[in-house]
């Protein structure tokens, strides 16, 4: 491997981490260099010009790179692995802590995301990783966020050594399913991950339970842990794709999971598909995974909006508005008596808009225009209610609703 200067690996592995997409630092302790000892730096709060937001929707700014893109393993979808022809670095633990204090100093990140292909061993790789968020913390007192990727396959005490370190810490299953991970990822085992995450979750509630019962007993990746999957590499569906999602929710106690498109790499692997799958995809995937943590849905319920013969989320369409077409029988819904966990359900009509509602109407009967105030479109939401002074009368029952509630397809401009 040629010298290279910071600089050069810097935009080597920058570019090489942009593949992963879970890098949101939501969830986490506030924390700033006032609390901490004298001369701490760094804080959890503030705005910044990165490219990650917390559920409130403020901007967190982090340095997202990878320790190294040199990878001993060859799995067919990453553009690092073992056999592709692309230029490689390496950063020491020294230039990483560096990098992330002088970046910090002039006001261009909050924390750090950081992440490795498999150098020597899955335990010498996890040391350096610790090392980065060690030397962070207790030499410089750094205050920030850091996010780290830890490696299913290292030993269990690493992991813990992680967890006291960093903020939030993540577990890539990869693929949706266990035939495709064979397939493309060969030397992982979807084993091996999952009970790498098992182990994370124990962790993680074994030591907020010290920390209910001893006030100085340390956290412990008080942001949880997320896993990211990739969509649109092998044959599995949305339908496949919501339902480990779920399950990896209910049994790991994720905070997130996050869906990245596939998208074709230099030199593939004949194995891959051609072209990556659409964008919308991936943001319906998203809208689906909302739908289910915070709008009450479950699987089923947003497998009925799929394509019976696809499998596949419609694209033109929301999946929330794709499941009210197929349910016009509970539909139009009364906002002055509906109950909060129907509204919910109704096309347009937002967590905070529900809220709203639901405290208006504690004064006052609410007509069509004062929902129209309480939400940012009424026009997807008339068919589907029913106020004080408005009834849809045969409008839910047209053929053509799915039509006039469909955005019109839009001619970018190239200058605007």
């Amino acid at each position: 491997m040629s010298v290279l200067s910071t600089r050069h690996k810097l935009e080597i592995l920058a570019d090489a981490a942009k593949y992963d997409a879970s890098c949101a630092s939501s969830g986490t302790k506030k924390r700033d260099s006032l609390s901490g000892r004298k001369g701490g730096l760094g804080s959890t709060e503030g705005m910044g010009i990165c490219h990650a937001y917390a559920p409130d929707g403020r901007c967190i700014s982090l340095l997202k790179i990878l320790l190294t893109n040199s990878c001993i393993f060859d799995c067919h979808y990453c553009i690092n692995r073992r056999s592709s022809d692309v230029r490689r670095a390496r950063f020491t633990v020294w230039e990483v802590v560096d990098l992330t204090l002088n970046f910090y100093r002039r006001n261009y990140i909050e924390g750090l995301f950081l992440s490795s292909g498999i150098i020597r061993s899955p335990d010498y790789t996890m040391e350096q990783l610790v090392g980065v968020a060690r030397a962070l913390r207790e030499e410089h007192d750094f205050r920030g966020y850091i996010h780290l990727k830890t490696i299913p396959d290292a030993d269990p005490e690493l992991t813990h050594q992680a967890g006291l370190y960093a903020d939030r810490l993540s577990i890539n299953v990869e693929l949706p399913t266990e035939e495709g991970l064979k397939r493309l990822a060969p030397e992982k085992d979807e084993k091996r991950i999952e009970g790498a995450m098992k182990e994370l979750r124990t962790s993680i509630e074994d030591m907020g339970d010290a920390r209910k019962r001893y006030r100085h007993a340390p956290r412990f990746a008080p942001a949880g842990q997320s896993t990211q999957m990739i969509v649109g590499a092998d044959g599995a569906d949305d339908r496949a794709i919501l339902r480990r999602a779920r399950s990896l929710y209910d049994r790991h106690a994720l905070r997130r999971v996050y869906y990245s498109a596939f998208s074709p790499i230099p030199s593939p692997s004949a194995v891959l598909p051609l072209k990556r799958p659409p964008l919308l995809r991936e943001h319906r995937l998203y809208q689906s995974d909302w739908m289910m943590r915070f709008y009450g849905f479950s699987v089923s319920d947003i497998e009925q909006a799929t394509d019976p013969e696809t499998g596949h989320l419609p694209l033109d369409i929301d999946p929330k508005l794709a499941w009210a077409l197929r349910h016009r029988g509970i539909f139009p819904m009364d906002v002055n008596r509906a109950p909060r966990e129907m509204l919910l359900r109704v096309p347009g009509l937002g967590v905070k808009a529900v809220d709203r509602i639901l405290a208006s109407r504690r004064q006052r009967r609410l007509r069509l225009d004062d929902v129209a105030r309480l939400t940012s479109s009424i026009a997807k939401l008339r068919p589907f209610l029913i106020a004080s002074d408005w009834r849809p009368l045969h409008l839910i029952d047209k053929v053509d609703l799915k039509r006039r509630l469909t955005p019109p397809p839009t001619q970018f401009e190239l200058f605007t």
